[in-house]
């Protein structure tokens, strides 16, 4: 399975990025809701942890949300569409400008 994919949820109208380790893991997960794309999540793994270590997960999560909680290996009724490092970094990127205007 590629360390970058996308799904989209017709039910919300939610597309979902991921970018996945060697175990299945979602490293980077972005939301974005609605025919506009408004990103809703940004969230690192790796950032969540250390809010965690640092007592500021209240703030990390109301700004960028959390990643998925299960490997992908367990996930069903999902039909990710690969994605280049390049093409996800993009919309991260744009997720990540975006939530933080919003938020500062």
């Amino acid at each position: 399975m590629t360390p970058w994919m996308r799904c989209h949820w017709d039910e919300e109208d939610v597309w979902f990025y991921f970018e996945v380790d060697a175990e299945g893991w979602v490293t980077r997960q972005i939301e974005l809701e609605g025919p506009e794309r408004i990103p809703v999540v940004a969230a690192s793994l790796a950032e969540w942890q250390q809010a965690c270590d640092t007592g500021r997960i209240d703030e990390y999560d109301s700004r960028f949300g959390i990643t998925a909680e299960l490997p992908v290996s367990e996930w069903e009724g999902h039909d990710p569409q690969e994605l280049t490092l390049d093409e996800f970094d993009e919309v991260w990127d744009s997720a990540r400008r975006q939530i933080a205007a919003r938020t500062s």
